[in-house]
């Protein structure tokens, strides 16, 4: 057997697709499309040769050029200017947002079903309105997550030591399995409550097994069997341009 000498991570293109191995100590092959961009991530055996990894990709091509093609398709919205009138989106559902300036603390407010009100000082800027409302953003997930962690934490048997929130351009979620740690996107604010419920249970199984291999799947089989409908849900829900 050829062992090749590459290097642990590297970038290839096939078919025009840029491509970023990774070699682990892992038994199988495992290709991530990832979104928004489309981009593409491989997980590969330590073992597995330069060839036989370009030929793995090659024969799931097709598969890669749908997935990609997806999220190319999914509903954008527009870079938020921050203005009254503007949608935004909370937990899944769509508000109007009203802009209102006077002097005073920085506010945002639920006035109704469908109005999301932003108190802000005269002359604030549309990068500090965006803050303002994505401070409140990660205030919302701050309330829930917890209320997600103690009820799941419990059914599959393992705790986190900690957890965050953060903006993140390719994941909905991380799991730094040595310190028991998770971090989940900002972005999940936005979407519907089942999808971040989703993507919880999805970083909690990672302390049981870290690949999304036939295991994992079991566990989120076992542990949330509509989980590949909550995240097609996920990916079918408008992508924000950064």
């Amino acid at each position: 057997m050829t062992i090749s000498k590459s290097p642990t991570e590297y970038q290839v293109t096939i078919a025009e697709i840029p491509v970023q191995v990774i070699r682990k100590s892992i038994k199988n092959l495992h290709i991530v499309v990832y979104p928004p961009e489309g981009r593409v991530r491989v997980s590969a055996p330590d073992q597995m040769t330069d060839e036989n990894i370009r030929l793995a990709i090659i024969s799931r091509l097709s598969w890669i050029k749908k997935q990609r093609a997806k999220f190319a398709a999914q509903p954008r919205q527009s870079k938020r200017e921050m203005v009254s009138g503007e949608s935004h989106y909370i937990f899944g559902k769509r508000y109007r947002l009203e802009v209102i300036e006077r002097r005073g603390k920085h506010e945002v407010k639920i006035l109704n079903a469908s109005r999301l009100q932003l108190f802000v000082n005269p002359g604030t800027s549309r990068d500090n309105r965006a803050l303002v409302l994505a401070e409140w953003y990660r205030q919302q997930l701050r309330d829930i997550i917890p209320q997600l962690l103690n009820k799941w934490q419990p059914i599959i048997g393992e705790n986190v030591t900690y957890w965050g929130i953060k903006k993140m351009r390719t994941k909905w979620g991380s799991c730094n399995i040595t310190k028991r740690g998770i971090w989940l996107n900002l972005e999940l604010a936005k979407k519907p409550i089942e999808c971040l419920e989703y993507v919880v249970v999805h970083e909690l199984v990672h302390l049981l097994e870290r690949y999304h291999n036939d295991r994992f799947r079991a566990y989120m089989d076992e542990y949330l069997p509509q989980w590949r409908q909550r995240r097609e849900l996920l990916n079918r829900e408008p992508l924000e341009d950064f």
